[in-house]
Parts: structure tokens; C-alpha cells; sequence
């Protein structure tokens, strides 16, 4: 299917599968005359690796969109929400639990570390993702102009960035004997973009240092260690666990007096 195809289908009331319950208030209420089915709301997954706190605009936007589309939540569509909170592994096991509540269609964000996970959920229902990463590499789709099969959605590659983020701070904070950098080492993406920032790095002349934190009790260590690795500031990755806590980070930094990008 054409990815254009795909997007207008799910817009459309014909992509929902509609499944026959029986009509409110016959059997609840002992009365047998009336056994007409009527169709059940489709119901629409939405998989994130953040927090219903950091994900509230975005969760605002979704909604807006669907009504845009004539789907309201509550009247003819329900939304189903599952949030890892920054514990990427909980992912696949969350998006397994949408799939069996045979959902009608699947948001999956955080898509890097559902790789395998959306690609069996794509057997038996569309999915839509959102990633910071290639989705080619991540073998989510084929290509991106043909992505192919069951899977579609957008990516923004936030990854490549990383390298111009230290070439800013390196700027705006001179001299800058070293830099660190704030990782999730859990979210196995983070390994090609810290090779191409220790390239950069190693092109400009700048001493890097990596930082580890998969969980928020290991944010204040990591900044405590900031001194006596000589670092002078900090990048943060691109991270569901350090976007839902951003204003915590925000408030280290200003405590610990380090600039952060």
C-alpha cells in the first residue's frame, strides 16, 4: 500500500474494523426482547516512551487532529494509553498489550527501541510511529520515500544534531577544556549518534566525556561527578527518560552552575 493511501485510509471511517456488542441495556437489564448488535467504538493506541506529563501537548494535538478527522474521543473512538515513563525496555511488552486489545490502529513513539516489536504489530494492524532516528536503519520501513507494508509515520532524526549542539556550546563557552555528555545507556540508539559526536569532537580538538543515567535517582551522581571529570558543561541526548524530566535536569544545572544544551 502507498503511503499516501495508508494515511488516507486511516482517516477514513472505512479502516475501522467494527466489532458487534451487544446493545446497551438489554442483557444488564434482564430484557431478552431487543437482540440487535450494535458496532463497538474503534479504539486507537497510543504507545510513548515519555509521561503523560511530558506528552501533554502532544496528547492535547492528537486529540485535536482526530476531531479535525471527525473522531471525538468518547463518542465514536476511544484512545488507549500505554507510557514506559523512560523505561525503554517496558516498550515492547506495552505495545504486545495494545495489539492484544485489537486496536484499530497503533501510535507507537519512541519507535527506535520498538524496532521488532511494531514490525509484528504491523502483521495485524497499521501502525504509525514517531522517531528521532533513520527509520531505514532501524529496519522499520523500506525506504523512506516507499516505506512499504503496514508501517508509516515521520522522523525527525534528532541524532544528527548532536554534533552541532557541542560545536554551539564549544562557541558560546570558551574555553571549554572538556564537555560532557548525559546518555540513557539503556536506549541503544544513543550508540551511533555518540560516534558521530566523538567524531566531531575529535575534528574541533574537543575532549568529550559520557555521563550514564537510565534512571532519575542517577541524575544528581552524574551531575556530582561533573567536577571531577573537568567538565565545564553538559549536552543532554535525545532520551524519553530526559524529556519527561526535563525541568528536573533544568533545575540540577542551575544548582550545579553548568551550562546545558
Amino acid at each position: 500500500m502507498r503511503r499516501r493511501e495508508f494515511i488516507l485510509a486511516l482517516g477514513g471511517a472505512a479502516a475501522w474494523p467494527l466489532a458487534a456488542r451487544p446493545a446497551l441495556g438489554s442483557e444488564a437489564s434482564g430484557q431478552r426482547g431487543d437482540s440487535k448488535l450494535q458496532p463497538a467504538m474503534p479504539v486507537v493506541g497510543f504507545l510513548s516512551g515519555r509521561s503523560p506529563a511530558s506528552d501533554a501537548d502532544l496528547v492535547a494535538a492528537f486529540r485535536r487532529a482526530l476531531g479535525e478527522s471527525g473522531f471525538v474521543e468518547g463518542q465514536n473512538v476511544a484512545i488507549e494509553f500505554r507510557w514506559a515513563d523512560g523505561r525503554l525496555d517496558q516498550l515492547p511488552a506495552l505495545a504486545a498489550e495494545l495489539i492484544e486489545r485489537k486496536v484499530a490502529v497503533l501510535f507507537a513513539g519512541a519507535s527506535e527501541s520498538l524496532g521488532s516489536a511494531l514490525r509484528v504489530a504491523a502483521a495485524s494492524v497499521p501502525v504509525v510511529f514517531a522517531t528521532g532516528t533513520d527509520p531505514v536503519a532501524a529496519n522499520l520501513v523500506a525506504s523512506l520515500n516507499r516505506p512499504g507494508g503496514n508501517l508509516t509515520g515521520v522522523t525527525v532524526i534528532t541524532a544528527a544534531l548532536w554534533p552541532k549542539r557541542l560545536e554551539l556550546l564549544r562557541e558560546l563557552i570558551s574555553p571549554t577544556p572538556v564537555i560532557a555528555l548525559l546518555v540513557n545507556p539503556s536506549n541503544t540508539y544513543t550508540i551511533p549518534a555518540m560516534r558521530e559526536l566523538n567524531d566531531a569532537a575529535g575534528k574541533i580538538g574537543q575532549d568529550v566525556v559520557v555521563l550514564n543515567a537510565d534512571a532519575e535517582r542517577e541524575f544528581e551522581p552524574a551531575f556530582t561527578s561533573l567536577s571531577a571529570k573537568g567538565a565545564s558543561a553538559l549536552v543532554v541526548a535525545d532520551d524519553p527518560l530526559f524529556a519527561g524530566r526535563r525541568a528536573r535536569l533544568i533545575d540540577r544545572a542551575a544548582r550545579h552552575a553548568i551550562p546545558v544544551i
